[in-house]
């Protein structure tokens, strides 16, 4: 049996749900090959969507037409914005999620997804002709040919799962790996390591002592991660907080000596930013108590997730470890929780457009890059979708999405892989992007959807509904530049509201700047800006809110663009194929190898490679007679 068409995308997590959906969304004629069309997007570890930096990609997503934001918000049963006690820079949204109603939701979407079909079966092996992809072979024999093939296999290649000395193959507790697929694509020159993750305990609410925990409820603002708003109907739940204890460590480190990590069982690296409980005792031994976060898994199960204590310790020790907390003294688990190995392949072999340099037509998003969590497989999982989905519609040459690094955490992320490479699984952070105050959770749409649009993959009602608020954004602005305030007039209210009185008559947008000030305490004095404010039909807090960032850190935000645009006439400075490095003698060793290796498509990108100076660059500078 042989199927033919545009794209294929192989897997059916976070990263091939965003690439299928982004790929058909395109136009073009899209499969998904998946094991099991009912586990598509589970979330394997944490049910949790969104985080530092994590809910700004999730953001960008939903601006560039994706739909893990739409999901979340469907199935949210709690919603926090972290970091609201520093600036707007670093806000990010989170959200716990109901698991199994994430995943049926998600399934909602691909079904209604136009020029997009699911094939249930595994992937075998990768199908090429002069070093091009074509198509994918699986395990019951048929064969599936299309212009491009995604790979977005999660930890399912040759994975392999710990529970202290045992060791059972698996992509997935009771799920099968994947034996062959990355030997038919490390045969055609492509480099493949591994990478080891793991999950916690989960444990059944009925046994909980929910008395001897804190609890830790949602925000009450009614806040979301899609900008088309369509709104959640599950009951918020809240998630609550508890401390391991001396007892807990020493119980912990008795099973040290069976733990897969330090017995020489598990070789490959972890995450550094998610450790196990077993590395936060060794690598912070004086640490009296480390804390857990006790999560609901959905709103009508007992299934309950404890972030923070992923461990691969022989099951009884993580059992009786737990039983040292008063929560848990009668605890009762589900499965404990065990590590996975699994391969990956060096992204710094990829384009930024997420296409290898080794194979053509072959993208590659998600874990199998090197990365870890849901948001950034599907930050490169839009970004692949969309990128295969214009080759194949290409007959010659084609210009690919590539967003820059002032343009989205998805661009940060992107070109750190192909630029950097990895050596642990990695993980967005705010402090990886040079331009936070330009990459705000609330502007994604700002930034993302006219370009989408563009393209084709944002839709019309995406783009009008931006076009709307911004429009309604620039109303704000240009009242307050514009609307004069008399001291006499407001004088006592600034008092009231614990700021400095006027001596002279000002613009509103002076008051707004202040940090006692805002535009929703103002508008209860100075009724024509409360008009102003109630003007839009819908999402006026969304509104409100963007306006006033924008003026408050106007000076930042400008002074960050202007540091970005400079950098741009490096991005625009194309080095690709221009020079033999192994012979510019002015180069240092190590800056010839690495641009010899990755083989930088800019000078700016050059730049950011590690083990290449601004001397190096300089010389660079002076080759093109710049």
């Amino acid at each position: 049996m042989i199927l033919k068409y545009d794209v294929i995308v192989i897997g059916g997590g976070h990263a091939g749900c965003e690439a299928a959906c982004a790929s058909a969304n395109m136009g073009a004629k899209t499969c998904l090959v998946t094991m099991d069309m009912n586990k598509i997007a589970q979330m394997s570890c944490n049910p949790a969507i969104g985080g530092i930096a994590k809910g700004q990609i999730v953001r960008e997503i939903d601006a560039l037409g994706g739909q893990m934001g739409l999901v979340t918000d469907a199935t949210s049963i709690q919603f926090r914005m972290l970091n609201v006690g520093k600036g707007p820079a670093v806000w990010s949204p989170r959200a716990q999620c109901d698991r199994g109603k994430f995943i049926w939701e998600w399934r909602r979407h691909i079904d209604e997804t136009e020029n997009l079909d699911v094939w249930q079966d595994q992937a075998d092996e990768l199908i090429v002709e002069d070093k091009k992809a074509v198509g994918v072979r699986t395990i019951w024999g048929i064969e599936i040919y299309a212009k491009c093939v995604v790979v977005t296999a999660g930890t399912f290649l040759n994975g392999l799962m710990h529970i202290g000395r045992k060791m059972v193959p698996g992509g997935r507790i009771a799920e099968p790996a994947v034996a062959h697929f990355t030997e038919s694509i490390t045969r055609h020159g492509v480099t493949a390591a591994r990478m080891k993750t793991g999950t916690p305990v989960r444990i059944d609410k009925r046994s909980v002592h929910f008395e001897d925990l804190e609890e830790q409820p949602g925000e009450e603002r009614p806040y979301q991660f899609s900008y088309m708003n369509k709104g959640g109907a599950l009951k918020q739940l809240p998630c609550w907080t508890v401390n391991t204890n001396a007892e807990v460590h020493e119980t912990l480190r008795s099973g040290l000596a069976d733990s897969p990590l330090y017995n020489g069982q598990i070789q490959s690296i972890g995450p550094r930013y998610c450790p196990s409980i077993e590395t936060k005792l060794v690598t912070f031994p004086d640490r009296e108590k480390h804390p857990l976060f006790l999560e609901p898994e959905g709103e009508d199960t007992n299934e309950m997730y404890l972030n923070g204590f992923s461990s691969s310790l022989p099951m009884d020790v993580q059992i009786e470890a737990l039983k040292k907390m008063p929560a848990f003294r009668d605890v009762k688990v589900y499965r404990p929780g065990y590590a996975i190995e699994y391969d990956f392949f060096d992204p710094t072999q990829l384009n930024h457009s997420l296409e290898s340099k080794i194979i053509e037509g072959l993208f590659m998003a998600g874990q199998v890059n090197g990365t870890t969590g849901y948001e950034e497989a599907g930050g490169q999982g839009t970004l692949a979708g969309i990128n295969a989905a214009l080759k194949a519609g290409s007959e010659t040459t084609f210009t690919p999405l590539i967003l820059h690094r002032d343009e989205a955490y998805i661009g940060v992320l992107i070109d750190d892989l192909v630029t950097k490479g990895v050596d642990e699984p990695y993980r967005m952070f705010t402090s990886r992007a040079e331009y936070r105050i330009l990459l705000r959770q609330d502007d994604a749409d700002a930034r993302l959807t006219e370009k989408a649009y563009e393209l084709g993959i944002a839709k019309r009602d995406r783009y009008d509904w931006w076009m709307e608020k911004k429009q309604a954004i620039e109303e704000i602005e240009t009242f307050c530049q514009n609307f004069a305030i008399k001291p006499r007039l407001i004088n006592s209210a600034l008092e009231v509201l614990g700021t400095t009185p006027l001596q002279f008559g000002c613009k509103l947008t002076d008051l707004v700047n202040r940090p006692q000030l805002d535009l929703l305490n103002l508008s209860e004095v100075i009724p024509p800006l409360k008009e102003v404010l109630n003007r839009p039909n819908n999402r006026r807090e969304e509104i409100t809110e963007a306006a006033e960032i924008r003026m408050k850190y106007k000076g930042y935000i400008e002074r960050e663009r202007l540091v970005a645009e400079k950098m741009h006439r490096l991005e625009n400075i194309r080095i690709s194929g221009k020079f033999n490095y192994e012979e510019l003698q002015g180069l240092s060793t190590e800056c010839r190898q690495k641009l010899d290796m990755i083989q930088p498509e800019t000078l700016a990108q050059a730049s950011r490679i590690p083990g290449v100076s601004p001397s190096d660059i300089n010389v660079l500078l002076v080759l093109m007679g710049r």
